[in-house]
């Protein structure tokens, strides 16, 4: 849901219907998360966000120079020393290499990007070759909606690497958020330690000049999630977004900043008025 200009009393009543409707969802937590779980739920968001224009501006500018089909079969974003670097290429028929074909690193700005082709690809046993391990692990266990969908690996603690499999954006103005999973992968690469589903339906966001605000319910845990971080640094004009779960409520700032915000119970009473 968006909040417009025009349209403050009707959001009001149906955040109310809202409200009601999801008041009897079961709550997993018993007190509100800590300052430090908000800053790594955003930090996450970040990072999520910065893989994403990554991989964007890198495929842009590999698709310049008319990739062959046969030699990219996927592509892995890594950040070292503030700067990411992109590359694409396939695993190897043994599977124990990953063969980079082209190797996108980004210039002074976000979006700038040269690309370096590899006439005999480059081989890498180590970050990516067991994030495309982990990426093939999380796929495979994936079950979603006929849709296109953008994948993500992120390193997490003790050497363990994130992957997280959401939604594409499939119409300029309109973001979806929802039926995304991020998994947990071991440091090899080869086993699933965590499967987090972080959203159910998905939900596709409209915006334009007139949006003051997004709103959404969670109900599957009382927190909100690393690609609601994500939704909010990547939807065009930049607004915040407003969570309830069924014990509290939470507003994303556009820079990514989780505030909490009060109970849903006081919330609710609030809306009453």
């Amino acid at each position: 849901m968006v909040v417009n200009c025009g349209d403050r009393l009707m959001f009001k009543g149906a955040l109310l219907a809202i409200l009601l409707f999801t008041s009897g969802v079961l709550a997993q937590r018993t007190a509100p998360p800590t300052k430090l779980e908000l800053e790594r739920i955003t930090e996450r968001g970040r990072q999520l966000a910065e893989y994403d224009i990554a991989a964007w501006h890198a495929t842009n500018a590999v698709l310049v120079l008319k990739p062959e089909q046969s030699s990219v079969a996927r592509y892995i974003a890594r950040k070292a020393d503030s700067k990411w670097t992109v590359v694409f290429g396939r695993q190897n028929e043994k599977r124990d290499r990953f063969l980079i074909a082209y190797e996108a690193i980004q210039g002074l700005s976000p979006t700038e990007f040269t690309v370096k082709k590899y006439q005999i690809p480059k081989e890498d046993t180590e970050f990516y070759f067991f994030a495309a391990k982990a990426i093939d692990i999380s796929l495979a266990d994936f079950r979603g909606e006929n849709r296109p969908y953008n994948v993500a690996a992120l390193p997490a603690d003790a050497n363990q690497m994130y992957v997280y499999v959401l939604p594409a954006q499939t119409k300029e103005g309109v973001y979806p958020l929802g039926g995304d999973v991020r998994y947990l992968i071991s440091q090899d690469g080869s086993r699933i330690i965590e499967k987090r589903q972080l959203h159910k339906t998905i939900i596709e966001f409209p915006s334009s000049e007139q949006t003051l605000a997004g709103f959404q319910t969670a109900v599957l845990d009382d927190i909100p999630e690393d690609t609601d971080i994500f939704l909010v640094l990547t939807r065009k004009p930049s607004v915040p977004q407003w969570i309830m779960t069924s014990r509290y409520v939470y507003q994303i700032e556009i820079d990514g900043t989780i505030n909490y915000v009060m109970t849903s119970e006081a919330f609710q009473k609030t809306m009453r008025k």
